[in-house]
């Protein structure tokens, strides 16, 4: 036996030793791949448009001298008058050349701008940036605020501050006539919320919309849902009740309470005591200043101590005034028309004030009244045609409200 296997491991061997030799393999041999020869290598150079500075100038810069580059920019829709200074343009260019053979330019978020030349011909097209949206779940405890609370339980990569700032206006937004945040928001109280994240194919990050949101305040639990109703998107409780009541809770984002409505408030000025009969809102000058509600511009101007004053007449016999701005806003003039949180003036500290806020009042009939403490009736519920559809679209963004405690994609899909 030992023989048998000896004799078999000699002829296997002297085998192998004779095709190799003669090059008589039995399978077909690898073929070695060409080498791949560079013939022409490129470097790829930025620009930035500087201010005052013209297309061409810029263009002339980068040795693109041969046609004319800024009439084919019209061509595709770039008018060269709009362009803004620190606009960054990209040339790809031959090393043995002067003159690019492409260059291109990001003229929005969703669109490029791409030159190529063929010989001594260009054209130019435009491409889109595809993003890729996905629905994430962020919670958190809110200790000081919500900005410090998104920006505790939301890292850098997910997404950047401004994008969390951006996150905090829109969250408010969503409560605005149910919630104050300077007043309601109490430590320990808990969120959690739906967004969209969107992220460029350039590695770009925004954030798109908020889509769900429950918040814990006060042993109550507030929860929102937006909702395409009619082709307008509106966000509704869990009842199918809508969010958007008849006036803001304030008219002013983000700011903090420096003095209450109060019968026997000490004037800082006047140093003595009389009423207030309003709400003081701390925030920095130039602060935007919304209507609570629709109405139509009652004053707009200089009002003794009240400094540049806003005033809106409502239905019902109601007026809210805004007070101390630094200036109102374009086209807000007595007479005008506006609606519920267009902006209509500029925190300032004009007239008798020491610093800069917002002075609201809200007046029934002629009488001061706490605007914190009026009652504020909400809008139409969900129409009956379409209560099905929302309840379904309530119950799918609960279940993604309740999935997981730590930030996490939960959908993905291309846009």
């Amino acid at each position: 036996m030992r023989r048998a296997v000896l004799f078999v491991s000699l002829l296997v061997f002297g085998s192998a030793l004779w095709m190799a030799f003669t090059g008589a393999w039995p399978w077909t041999r690898l073929q070695e791949a060409s080498p791949i020869i560079v013939t022409r290598a490129y470097r790829i150079g930025a620009d930035t448009l500087r201010s005052g500075e013209t297309l061409g100038a810029l263009f002339n810069r980068q040795g693109v001298a041969s046609f004319d580059l800024v009439g084919l920019a019209r061509t595709v829709g770039l008018d060269p008058r709009r362009l803004k200074a620190g606009l960054v343009f990209s040339f790809r260019k031959a090393t043995d050349e002067t003159e690019p053979s492409e260059i291109t330019v990001r003229t929005g978020l969703g669109e490029r701008l791409r030159f190529s030349r063929q010989l001594d011909s260009w054209g130019a097209v435009r491409e889109p940036i595809r993003w890729t949206r996905e629905v994430v779940r962020l919670d958190g405890q809110i200790r000081t605020s919500l900005y410090d609370a998104l920006d505790e339980s939301v890292p850098d990569d997910l997404l950047d501050r401004g994008e969390r700032i951006r996150l905090a206006w829109d969250l408010a937004d969503v409560y605005a006539w149910s919630l104050d945040f300077t007043r309601d928001i109490q430590p320990g109280d808990d969120f959690a919320v739906l967004v969209e994240r969107e992220v460029s194919e350039e590695g770009e990050i925004r954030f798109g919309r908020v889509l769900a949101a429950a918040l814990g305040t006060g042993g109550k639990q507030l929860t929102a849902f937006r909702f395409e109703e009619e082709g307008k998107e509106k966000f509704y409780d869990a009842l199918g009740n809508s969010l958007k009541g008849a006036f803001l809770q304030a008219p002013v984002q983000f700011r903090r309470i420096s003095s209450n409505f109060s019968r026997t408030r000490f004037h800082p000025i006047l140093r003595r005591v009389r009423p207030h009969t309003g709400t003081d809102y701390s925030a920095a000058a130039g602060t935007p200043v919304m209507a609570a509600g629709d109405g139509t511009v009652a004053r707009a101007g200089w009002l003794s101590g009240y400094g540049i004053v806003v005033e809106i007449r409502h239905r019902n016999g109601i007026l809210t005034r805004y007070a101390h701005l630094r200036g109102t806003a374009k086209g807000v003039r007595s007479g005008v028309r506006v609606s519920q949180s267009d902006i209509i003036g500029y925190v300032g500290s004009t007239g008798l004030s020491t610093s800069a806020h917002l002075h609201y009042e809200f007046l029934v009939n002629g009488v001061p009244r706490d605007a914190r403490r009026m009652r504020n009736d909400g809008g139409t519920p969900v129409p009956s045609p379409l209560r099905p559809a929302f309840e379904l679209e309530r119950d799918r963004l609960s279940r993604l409200l309740a999935a997981g405690s730590r930030p996490a994609s939960l959908t993905r899909r291309g846009d």
